[in-house]
């Protein structure tokens, strides 16, 4: 015949139980280990369950604005990821950019005021003229890159975005903003920005 053994546990356990509940130490631990073990419908169930396929891609753009200032490149963007965010559903997209005075954020994408707004209260938070009243010590490189390393700073280098049913999840008024904090800008001739993108979702 088998041998059990009880734990403590186990013979408090017995020790109170009512007598018409009473059964013996086998029966205890039969019931403990049938009622610990999977039925076979969740084995089943889990065996049965679609994968969702993992989903990469990872694009480089480069950007010269015309100017200094805050400009839209969200159609530059989704014409970029346009073939592989269509096959995802759901995930997110990194955008990263690989500079120090420049920057990226999101804001509304109807009226141009904003732009220029947002570029005329980021002059106030930071101008120009620390650059000449010794306020910063680092300005071999222009009166605008100092102030353009604390504002990209400020607004960021980087822009995590939904993605779902194919497209990113902006709002209705929300676009990608590249704000250059240089006065070195123009087509061809000033400094071009580089962004990489990367996706990561399912289908």
């Amino acid at each position: 015949m088998a041998q059990f053994h009880l734990s403590k546990a186990h013979h408090l356990l017995l020790l109170f139980l009512p007598a018409s509940l009473a059964f013996s130490p086998a029966s205890l631990i039969h019931s403990v280990v049938v009622s610990a073990a999977p039925t076979s419908t969740s084995i089943c169930s889990t065996s049965n369950a679609a994968t969702a396929i993992p989903m990469w891609a990872q694009h480089e753009i480069s950007i010269t604005t015309p100017s200094r200032g805050c400009h839209l490149i969200t159609s530059e963007v989704n014409k970029a990821i346009q073939k592989d965010i269509a096959g995802m559903k759901i995930g997110m997209a990194n955008l990263f950019i690989q500079h120090t005075s420049a920057s990226l954020t999101i804001n509304e994408n109807a009226d141009p005021d904003v732009r220029r707004d947002m570029e005329v209260a980021m002059n106030k938070i930071c101008p120009a003229q620390w650059t000449k009243d010794g306020t910063f010590l680092h300005i071999l490189e222009g009166e605008d890159d100092m102030p353009g390393h604390v504002k990209s700073s400020l607004m960021g280098v980087s822009l995590n975005i939904p993605i779902k049913n194919g497209r990113l999840a902006l709002g209705t008024w929300q676009g990608i903003y590249l704000n250059e904090h240089r006065d070195q800008g123009g087509w061809g001739g000033g400094h071009t920005r580089r962004i990489i993108i990367t996706l990561q979702g399912q289908s």
